[in-house]
């Protein structure tokens, strides 16, 4: 275990040192577009031909806050509360305070002026969890004002589904484009978990609908091919979809005891333990029938394996899982980048190997999400186990 906790501080030094932004300047040609008033604290998410670039740091940032908390607490050390901090504050100078959209995180993706409902609502829990370990309200007030303003604006409850791309220059939703498509977000739990804070019985509503509709739609068992990112004319799956909306099925079912939602959460943990490949590793597109490419790794989809499997093993105590945890989490180490002449992968867990462009670039993309989802499950597999942190 003492492999994996190394891992873990190098991952958490490469997060902290080149990933996050210090000079105040956008990240990348996609970032400029986003006209952010400061970018102190914000996770680089994209480094390819060693070149930067953004792509949605809200969200990428929110699960990084996450990542630092749960460190601090696997690790015993308070200090990367402090980073956490540092980066949270980031996601709070984009919020709206007041007028009528008040509590909108303005968390673009990919294109100006494009604000998408999942990437808010997966920026919260890290600021929920920093809120309990600090004590600062700060954070939880601003997760809090956020939903607010998701459930008031992007909740239908004749759809059981959230809208998702805000456009603040035309005060509207806007459909009609790919990004663009009603969704049952069940990301984090972060619903529930509202009304847990709250007592807002409209949260829980929310919480319950989205799962209702999520348990209709399931297909194949453990996933929704027939929502974005996945893809159902191509049956391929995207690697994270089972995390986003598969592990919540947890909390729901402690929650009201429905042996429904239980049932998908196992779907899940099966689809993953069938989608990880012999040596632990995941791809971005995975079909049905679990044939992938040859190239389009995702380490950050075998991290989010090893999380969805600890939180099973952590709910049943079933020893089966206990290979596959190990398994996936030897993949993500193996991608650490630690033996670099560029100083900006020192640490990185690499994300995927693209296909060949013709040239003799390095293939090497990393993405920030295969190093914080790494230090998630990292985290856990140290709290699950701490007699073993060496």
């Amino acid at each position: 275990m003492k492999e994996l906790k190394d891992t873990l501080l190098s991952a958490l030094n490469w997060l902290s040192g080149p990933a996050t932004v210090r000079d105040d300047k956008p990240v990348g040609k996609l970032g400029e577009q986003f006209q952010y008033s400061s970018w102190n604290g914000a996770i680089r998410g994209e480094y390819y031909h060693k070149q930067w670039n953004s792509f949605c740091p809200v969200w990428h940032t929110g699960q990084a806050v996450k990542a630092y908390v749960m460190a601090a607490k696997a690790l015993r050390d308070d200090s990367w509360l402090e980073q956490a901090e540092y980066s949270a504050d980031f996601i709070l100078r984009q919020q709206l305070t007041d007028g009528k959209h008040a509590g909108l995180i303005k968390a673009y993706e990919a294109a100006r002026d494009q604000i998408n409902t999942s990437a808010i609502l997966e920026a919260l829990d890290g600021l929920l969890l920093l809120s309990e370990a600090t004590g600062d309200r700060k954070y939880r007030d601003a997760a809090l004002n956020a939903m607010n303003w998701v459930a008031e604006n992007a909740w239908r409850d004749e759809l059981g589904k959230f809208y998702d791309i805000y456009s603040l220059k035309e005060n509207k939703f806007l459909f009609g484009i790919h990004a663009s498509q009603n969704r049952p977000l069940l990301d984090d739990a972060v619903f529930l978990k509202g009304w847990r804070l709250t007592g807002n019985r409209r949260f829980r509503d929310i919480a319950f609908a989205s799962a209702e509709t999520l348990v209709a739609d399931e297909n194949p068992p453990g996933n929704w091919i027939g929502y974005i990112p996945c893809n159902a004319e191509k049956g391929y799956i995207h690697p994270r979809h089972a995390y986003w909306w598969g592990l919540p099925m947890l909390e729901l079912y402690q929650e009201s005891g429905d042996e429904r939602f239980l049932a998908v959460f196992r779907h899940a943990v099966e689809w993953y333990r069938k989608a990880l490949r012999r040596d632990g590793g995941l791809f971005r597109d995975t079909y049905v029938d679990f044939s992938t490419p040859s190239f389009g790794h995702a380490a950050s989809g075998s991290a989010c394996a090893a999380i969805c499997f600890e939180h099973y093993w952590s709910f049943c105590g079933d020893e089966s899982i206990r290979p596959f945890i190990a398994l996936a989490l030897d993949f993500c180490c193996r991608m650490q980048l630690n033996q670099v002449s560029d100083p900006n992968l020192q640490g990185a867990i690499l994300e995927k190997v693209c296909p060949p462009d013709g040239s003799d670039n390095l293939p090497f993309h990393i993405r920030d999400l295969g190093s914080i989802f790494f230090i998630q499950a990292a985290s856990l597999e140290l709290q699950n186990h701490p007699g073993k942190q060496g």
